[in-house]
């Protein structure tokens, strides 16, 4: 045999023979570890990840740990907004704290305060917030003086009445007492003594329902104020025949309550003339044919 195929035997101190090589160095952690290396295909294998690695290699990090909810926390929050909760509302329906302690009444000329206050119906010392504000609006609003009215709460302890009353138009004279009626003809007030400054209206059936009634008020309604002043009487047998006496005599036949402003510039320019003012009656009924007498 020749030297190149001739196996070399070593041997050692303890009288043991190293057995024939193939001239590379065997791996000392032997074939786990070249397992380990990574499977046939190249990929990382999985022996080189132990406990806490990652494939690659790395330290695996631990997903964050879930803080538990505080639950003697969140009971003391809802035990704290309930007391608050019911504290608020003591206060707001059953403690002395903010209960009726005034009532304000403005606007009012023709209905007495009492009246008023006694519609209302509100009971000192009663809570603010339980008071039904709607309610006491609508009582107030019966009163045949008060055309609306609005209530209010001025915290803490008044309450507040406007009201906005009717305004009188004319004057009706029956059984020796005089009633006031306003532009509807809702009787606003009456009395024993005629009032200054409102005409006296004569019709058959005075009232909200009277066509005749409604003509004649309608008519005042419109007139201008420095006219209105001076009006006297007003009178209608039906709605289309209104007549108005003036306080220095004039008598001025309207008719219907229409054409209103035709029949004022016509008055007016009547007036201003010598016809006009040396006459008794000025007839504007009809605007395309006007008559004095």
């Amino acid at each position: 045999m020749t030297e190149a195929g001739t196996r070399r035997r070593t041997v050692h101190s303890g009288g043991h023979t190293q057995g024939p090589t193939t001239g590379r160095p065997k791996d000392r952690h032997g074939a786990g570890a070249k397992a380990g290396a990574g499977d046939g295909d190249g990929r990382p294998g999985s022996g080189a990840s132990g406990p806490g690695r990652a494939p690659d290699g790395r330290k695996a990090r631990r997903p964050p740990a879930r803080r538990r909810p505080n639950r003697w926390k969140a009971a003391f929050v809802t035990l704290l907004v309930v007391g608050v909760l019911a504290a608020a509302g003591w206060v707001l329906l059953g403690s002395k704290l903010l209960v009726v302690r005034h009532v304000e009444v403005t606007g009012n000329r023709l209905a007495p305060r009492d009246r008023i206050e006694g519609a209302a119906g509100i009971s000192l010392g009663s809570p603010m917030a339980r008071l039904d504000t709607g309610a006491v609006r609508a009582r107030v609003q019966r009163l045949r003086e008060v055309a609306s009215a609005k209530v209010e709460r001025a915290w803490p302890g008044t309450i507040r009445i406007v009201v906005t009353e009717r305004t009188p138009r004319a004057v009706v004279a029956r059984d020796g007492r005089f009633f006031l009626l306003d532009a509807s003809g809702v009787t606003v007030t009456d009395g024993t003594a005629r009032p200054a400054g409102l005409p006296l209206l004569a019709v058959s059936a005075p009232g909200p329902s009277d066509p005749s009634s409604l003509a004649s008020l309608h008519v005042i309604e419109q007139l201008p104020a420095a006219l209105r002043r001076k009006l006297a009487e007003v009178t209608a047998v039906s709605p289309e025949a209104v007549t108005l006496r003036l306080a220095d005599g004039l008598t001025i036949v309207w008719g219907s309550d229409e054409r209103t402003a035709e029949k004022l510039r016509l008055v007016e320019a009547l007036r201003r003339s010598p016809a006009g003012r040396s006459a008794n009656t000025v007839d504007v009924s009809s605007p395309e044919v006007v008559t004095t007498h």
